[in-house]
């Protein structure tokens, strides 16, 4: 019992680890924990799923920041699927229940999360840098495509490297019939592996991306660019789209100048590695600590917390871009009207095609066509009979008189029936100015 729970302590990088069991065995214990996972998973799983739709299904929305949210969305997805749900049925029932196979697909797929978030963070920090402080640079390098490349070259870097815990990971069953997934390496072997692990994926990341932003705050708050918007400054945000994350969505909002909008983003991307940050060091601390001490801690509370941060680390992501990103937001209230809006199309296309049946323009035109032929028949006969009263050259100016009249009331018939469906169908166009504008989409 005491040589299973030390070689599950031994490896610090498995965030599925369980704590002492007589504390994870009472009742209170469960019930706050999987309330917990539960409450968290959810509104993570629900809040990066959003974001991952508004960007692929909206035009507007796919820019290179956006991408590397993407790729993080789904690495947030993954943790929350691979790691917080078995935690569950690991509370619930107080030993591993998937399996042999399980335990190894589930370790794989919960580092891959954890490394390809720390990447993603990694990669839209280097495009802000980029972007804000060599713009000549980034009309080039900030492009859609170019952050595709590299998101598809993190995730196939961090698939293999992930390969590695195939052979660390094991199913372990202590004398009392408890099974957890563990590892089957000594302390010597794996305390190697893991500070590698823990310098490239978290210590890393984050000096990088406190001299990077120290470098964008100087640009954007020490020497910042002119408040309005100038050719050069318009080329930028063709090129990279660095208003994607500001303003309504489709419609056209007021004018915001370069300098904020990227102000904006800064801080929206800032706030998600400072909590990355935080999130993550109770655990990293606790697991580095109990590397090198005799003694681990083992307090089932302190670990709770611990995978509670984790977990939030995932899910809280997608309630910051809510909060501070006013595309973000409109996007997401479009998502929540998307069917409403669908149905309403649908019944006022029907309508329209009701509508035009019962007034064709083409029933109008024949109707009119029908009177002015009765009217011209009228008439003739009428200038007819007046004609065959004169003689001679008298005759022949009231023939011509008489098609002079008739030429004249033919137009006025024409005019007086012909031109209501005309004056309705020019009713419709040229659309007004307010509609025109609103049609048009929003320049990024």
């Amino acid at each position: 019992m005491t040589d299973n729970v030390s070689s599950r302590v031994d490896t610090p990088t498995n965030i599925s680890l369980s704590p002492s069991l007589a504390v994870s065995d009472s009742l209170e214990y469960k019930t706050v924990a999987v309330f917990l996972v539960l409450l968290v998973c959810f509104v993570g799983i629900v809040g990066n799923i959003m974001v991952v739709l508004v960007v692929l299904t909206t035009r507007h929305m796919k820019t290179p920041t956006n991408c590397y949210l993407v790729s993080l969305a789904i690495a947030d997805l993954t943790v929350l699927v691979a790691a917080g749900l078995p935690n569950i049925a690991d509370s619930l029932t107080g030993t591993w229940v998937f399996g042999h196979a399980g335990c190894l697909g589930i370790t794989y797929f919960q580092y891959l999360g954890i490394n390809v978030s720390s990447c993603s963070i990694t990669a839209f920090t280097v495009e802000r840098y980029i972007a804000i402080c060599h713009p000549m640079k980034a009309q080039t390098v900030c492009t859609v495509s170019r952050a595709k490349r590299i998101i598809a070259g993190v995730w196939i870097f961090t698939c293999i490297y992930c390969m590695l815990w195939f052979f660390l990971v094991d199913i372990q069953e202590s004398q009392d019939g408890h099974v957890q997934c563990g590892y089957r390496v000594k302390r010597e072997l794996y305390l190697p592996i893991y500070l590698i692990d823990f310098a490239i994926f978290y210590v890393i990341p984050l000096l990088l991306a406190i001299v990077l932003y120290g470098l964008i705050a100087r640009i954007l708050y020490l020497s910042p660019l002119p408040n309005h918007q100038d050719t050069s400054a318009t080329t930028l945000r063709r090129s990279c789209q660095e208003a994607s994350e500001v303003g309504k969505g489709g419609r056209p909002s007021r004018p915001k100048s370069v300098l904020s909008s990227r102000k904006q983003v800064t801080k929206m991307l800032a706030v998600v590695v400072i909590l990355f940050a935080l999130l993550w060091m109770p655990y990293r601390t606790l697991v580095l600590i109990n590397s090198f001490v005799s003694t681990p801690y083992l307090d089932a509370w302190f670990i709770l917390f611990c995978r509670t941060c984790i977990y939030a680390n995932s899910a809280i992501n997608p309630v910051i871009y809510n909060a501070m990103s006013q595309k973000f937001r409109s996007a997401f209230r479009g998502l929540y009207r998307c069917q409403q809006q669908e149905g309403n199309q649908r019944t006022l296309s029907l309508i329209q095609t009701g509508f035009s049946t019962v007034r064709d323009p083409r029933t109008s035109q024949v109707n009119s066509n029908g009177m002015n032929e009765k009217a011209k028949t009228a008439i003739l006969k009428n200038t007819t009979g007046l004609s065959t009263m004169q003689n001679g050259s008298s005759h022949q100016e009231s023939e011509t008189l008489s098609a002079k009249k008739v030429d004249h009331l033919v137009h006025m018939n024409s005019t007086t029936f012909g031109s209501a469906p005309n004056s309705e169908e020019k009713s419709e166009w040229p659309p007004s100015v307010d509609t025109a504008v609103n049609e048009k989409p929003e320049n990024v």
